[in-house]
């Protein structure tokens, strides 16, 4: 077992650094080293407008270099090792205070002071996703909302996609605590892309019950676009992209570091991360390591058995960051065991195991797993790159990931169903000079995938994929206004292989390509300094994944044999998204209104009522087939701010999915959610608590009777109250947050239209309270 381990880290390090090479010697053979800029040092001071005092602590960062740094007690900051020609986008932000975005020039040797204006809203953040590099959102012409740590750390939550849930449009299918998968505007699973690291995150997004294999306390920043991106990343990004962001490097000669602890009352969820890193003339380095676990989840109706999860994530990066660029190496081992709540109720209601034996209380709160369990293994290792020249630059990713996927139900050392699926991406991306406005650039990218199964069970065949796929991309920016617009093609081959089980043939051999041209274009305006609009229309791809090709077996957790149609077609959907958006100091106003008709819509059917006899059961028989469907809704906000005190925020989230050609609706669309909360931010002048916050919010899910009668049942609406309360001690330079939020405070009993455990009238978690400790550490030279 040792051996084979250290075996698969040796051929991730040989595929990374064979990618390094291949980078580092195309690039040499494109330009004469001399072409590199030369070493420059920027500075500059951060101060209130009103009262010119310096501002300590402003975070100051340039996106496209992945650096940070502080302002120092007089309010000053320096960069070093920064390329001396070309605009990049700075961005400084402080808390009570307006984020200041601007593009400046690096190759100016003045001094880059920055005037803060105080206000109770911050606006104009820089996205990356959605985008071909770093812009003010406000020239985003797609859906692109931003998540801080302090947010996600600020509400309860079991895993990532859980900590994101709150963004207007944005769902989950569950099952149970540990599963969680992105839902954007009624699209789930292949359709939707989860990237860290730079890399799209590849572990058979395809099954119900596979969760997102990312250590949630990693993300710095998450960005949520919402709606068709299949412009920048090809396939598979018809219903958005979850982008999950590390924190910048640290200026040179800069530590820094965090430390979080928190723990959940309801199912005893402790969790705990740490991470250091730093940059010593030009060598940047983290390291981070997590740990997590729990036991079952508990509800109105009592506690629900082998719900618990256990997780155990190390992550580094090492790099260089040099005026001619930077390159990172990123490395993460992710593992987790998961229960899945399999056991049947008495006559009393009383959980009881395969022998009809009750439950015990110590068992349904014990850390321990019981069959059947998942035993889930993601390794990932991703070089990203960036090199500029003299006036235009390279991007480039290669990567390496390996999902291991077991599920275990009668054993608890031998799978029933083991997964194996190995993945070799590369991305690379030119930027021409910007001149008059004008910025292009193209790029391409690929994979490469080879799935094995390591089981006796089947659920799907060993297969291989190959993708490959480039654009061309321009954005023209005025005063007040921005066009963008691109063209892509991309292709798939996926090919599967003849199997046998129990010595019986189930799988036969076939191979299938897929191709496509997908466009978009773009345009936003400032109407005046604080309205804002902004319009997206595209085309978008997807190719039928492997299950939907191929499968045939008894789809665990779902109830029913699945059947694959080799005979389908890609989705092609054409998309438009308009937003209206109002930045005031009192008010903060949003309306993004989305259409989506897609071509070919993918989904499972039972057909004339057909069965089959499997696992000593009776299955409904599911095939899959296809029909043209439309989505489309809206999210509207509204946050009010009479005073700096208060902010009282609304919002509401409504998606239809339609059948178009059976004139029924579609499955798993969540329920319209009305969200209210109402937030105090009280200053305490001689106290040393800053940043003091106390928040009640309640969460208003309404019936959702708008459903698919072959997988769903109507869900009745329900309230949630929930609450927080947290606050900054300062103890001499070091500040230690600290907070506790509750969910679900009036211990309501119910099920979201979404959860997969609904079918047995299993219910969400009942009331849970998280007590939430998190200390920034920061060493300046």
């Amino acid at each position: 077992m040792l051996l084979a381990y250290l075996l698969g880290w040796l051929h991730l390090l040989t595929t990374i650094t064979m990618g390094f090479l291949t980078s580092l010697v195309s690039i040499l053979l494109l330009i004469n080293i001399n072409s590199f800029a030369s070493v420059l040092s920027i500075n500059g001071k951060i101060t209130d407008a009103k009262t010119q005092s310096p501002l300590v602590g402003a975070t100051v960062s340039i996106p496209d270099l992945h650096v940070s740094v502080p302002s120092n007690k007089y309010g000053e900051y320096s960069f070093a090792g920064i390329p001396v020609k070309g605009l990049f986008l700075i961005e400084i932000r402080y808390i009570g205070y307006k984020t200041i975005t601007q593009m400046v020039d690096l190759s100016s040797t003045s001094p880059m002071n920055f005037e803060m204006e105080p206000s109770v809203i911050e606006v104009h953040e820089v996205v990356v996703t959605g985008t071909i590099s770093g812009t003010d959102n406000k020239t985003n012409s797609t859906s692109v909302t931003s998540i801080n740590k302090a947010d996600m750390l600020s509400r309860p939550s079991n895993n990532i996609i859980d900590a994101i849930s709150s963004v207007p449009g944005v769902s989950q299918v569950t099952t149970g605590a540990a599963v969680s998968k992105p839902v954007i505007r009624g699209l789930s699973y292949n359709r939707v892309i989860t990237l860290s690291d730079g890399v799209k995150q590849e572990g058979q997004q395809w099954g119900d019950e596979h969760g997102i294999e990312i250590d949630q306390y990693k993300a710095d920043r998450v960005e949520v676009l919402r709606g068709a991106a299949s412009l920048q990343y090809g396939s598979d990004a018809m219903g958005g992209v979850i982008n999950i962001l590390d924190p910048f490097s640290p200026a040179m000669g800069n530590i820094n570091g965090e430390i979080l602890t928190n723990y959940a009352t309801n199912n005893g969820l402790s969790g705990t991360s740490a991470m250091l890193q730093g940059n010593t003339k030009g060598f940047v380095w983290r390291g981070r390591g997590t740990y997590k676990n729990a036991y079952g989840y508990n509800t109105p109706d009592g506690r629900i058995p082998n719900t618990g999860f256990k997780e155990t994530d190390l992550s580094a990066l090492v790099g260089l960051n040099k005026s001619w660029g930077y390159t990172h190496l990123d490395l993460s081992s992710f593992r987790t065991k998961l229960g899945l709540p399999d056991f049947e109720r008495n006559d009393d209601g009383e959980f009881q195991d395969g022998d009809g034996n009750i439950l015990t209380a110590n068992q349904l709160k014990s850390r321990d797993l019981m069959l059947p369990f998942q035993d889930v293994r993601h390794y990932k290792a991703a070089l990203n790159s960036q090199f500029f020249f003299n006036k235009s630059k390279l991007r480039t990713t290669f990567a390496y990931q390996n999902n291991q996927r077991r599920e275990l139900e009668e054993s608890f050392t031998e799978p029933s169903l083991f997964f194996d699926l190995k993945t070799y991406s590369y991305d690379a991306k030119y930027y021409f000079q910007e001149k008059n406005g004008w910025a292009p650039a193209i790029g391409v990218s690929g994979a490469f995938q080879k799935s094995v199964n390591k089981a006796e069970e089947l659920l799907v065949p060993d297969y291989d994929n190959r993708d490959l796929g480039g654009f061309a991309y321009i954005k023209k920016t005025w005063t007040n206004s921005t066009v963008n617009a691109g063209l892509r093609f991309d292709s798939r081959h996926v090919s599967g292989i003849q199997m046998e089980e129990e010595g019986e043939p189930k799988f036969s051999d076939f191979s299938k390509s897929f191709s496509n041209f997908s466009g978009a274009i773009g345009f936003t305006h400032n109407i005046t300094s604080t309205l804002n609009f902004k319009l997206n229309v595209g085309s978008a791809f997807r190719a039928p994944n492997i299950a939907e090709l191929s499968s045939e077996g008894v789809h665990e957790g779902t109830r029913r044999y699945e059947i694959g149609n080799p005979n389908l077609k890609a989705e092609q959907s054409l998309n438009s998204d308009a937003a209206l958006e109002l930045h005031t100091n009192k008010i903060d106003a949003h309306l993004n209104i989305f259409n989506n008709y897609i071509n070919n819509y993918i989904f499972a059917s039972q057909l004339n009522g057909e069965t089959i006899e499997a696992q000593d059961d009776t299955y409904p028989v599911y095939r899959y087939v296809q029909d043209n469907a439309n989505l489309y809704g809206f999210e509207a906000g509204l946050t009010l701010h009479p005073v700096s005190l208060i902010h009282f925020e609304n919002d509401f989230s409504l998606t239809r999915g339609r059948n178009l050609a059976t004139d029924t609706w579609l499955p798993f669309i969540p329920a319209p959610l009305l969200k209210n909360q109402l937030r105090f931010e009280p200053e305490f002048k001689s106290s040393p608590l800053k940043n003091t916050w106390f928040s009640v919010g309640i969460d208003n899910y309404f019936e959702q009777n708008l459903f698919d009668r072959d997988f769903e049942s109507s869900t009745k609406g329900y309230t949630l109250l929930n609450a927080s309360v947290g606050s900054t001690l300062k103890i001499n330079n070091q500040a230690i947050k600290f907070y506790i939020t509750g969910n679900n405070l009036l211990d309501k009993a119910y099920i979201n239209h979404l959860s997969r455990l609904k079918i047995d009238g299993i219910l969400n978690q009942g009331r849970n309270i998280v007590f939430g400790l998190f200390v920034p550490l920061e060493f300046v030279k």
